[in-house]
């Protein structure tokens, strides 16, 4: 099939896209929802200008929507971007949001497409390992949970990070891949991509229980 991404910049739609070329589908397009919203019910936020390099970087063609991020309203953003693309269906990262995949399904029945969703359901720790270990270099871009403090911001997620995760979902039922909003995470390599995403400045954002990891400037690089 040929399908349009919705890609945030993260680990989930990254390997999504990843799975579904395994299968031998052709993930054309890299759609990415730009909200005013920084709280934003349906799309991430956080380093969404970074999406472009991203795609850049896997040879994708990029198509970008703006949305004002009000709840319901956005969605018809969304589909007004889909209806306008040659596709067969739409693949992404849902995990265990019934909201989010309930309304892509939704949006994708409207317009005759297929919804393909190849993390959904699947056991927490398990997809995480898979993901780490499928050498894709990827950083925490936003924390919002008890356990994670500001030395999560711009970390590299790895088997030691998982670990602490676990220990966290273990005694404060913190979610290991995030999906309860405890963190988002920013992909700077993959085996899809051309070149690396290479940061040359950014700045961590700490409220005191919650943050962000704000990219500023980054290039491409080519990779050794």
């Amino acid at each position: 099939m040929r399908l349009a991404a919705l890609f945030s910049g993260g680990k989930d739609s990254t390997y999504a896209i990843r799975l579904a070329e395994q299968l031998g589908h052709d993930v054309s397009y890299l759609v990415s929802v730009q909200s005013e919203n920084p709280d934003s019910y349906m799309f991430h936020t956080v380093n969404q200008q970074l999406t472009e390099l991203q795609a850049e970087a896997m040879g994708k063609e990029y198509v970008v929507s703006y949305t004002k991020g009000r709840k319901e309203e956005e969605l018809e953003d969304l589909e007004e971007t889909l209806a306008s693309l040659d596709v067969d269906g739409v693949v992404t990262g849902a995990i265990a949001s019934q909201y989010q995949k309930q309304r892509v399904d939704r949006i994708s029945s409207k317009l005759g497409l297929s919804h393909f969703s190849p993390l959904w359901g699947r056991d927490r720790v398990e997809l995480m390992t898979d993901i780490i270990d499928s050498d894709m270099e990827f950083i925490f871009s936003a924390v919002a949970a008890f356990g994670l403090d500001d030395s999560w911001l711009g970390k590299k997620a790895d088997q030691t990070a998982l670990n602490k995760l676990m220990e966290l979902n273990k005694h404060y039922s913190v979610d290991v891949c995030g999906e309860g909003g405890e963190y988002e995470t920013l992909v700077l390599d993959a085996p899809c991509f051309r070149k690396r995403l290479e940061i040359l400045e950014a700045e961590k954002v700490w409220d005191g229980s919650s943050g962000r990891y704000h990219v500023s400037e980054a290039v491409l690089m080519r990779k050794a």
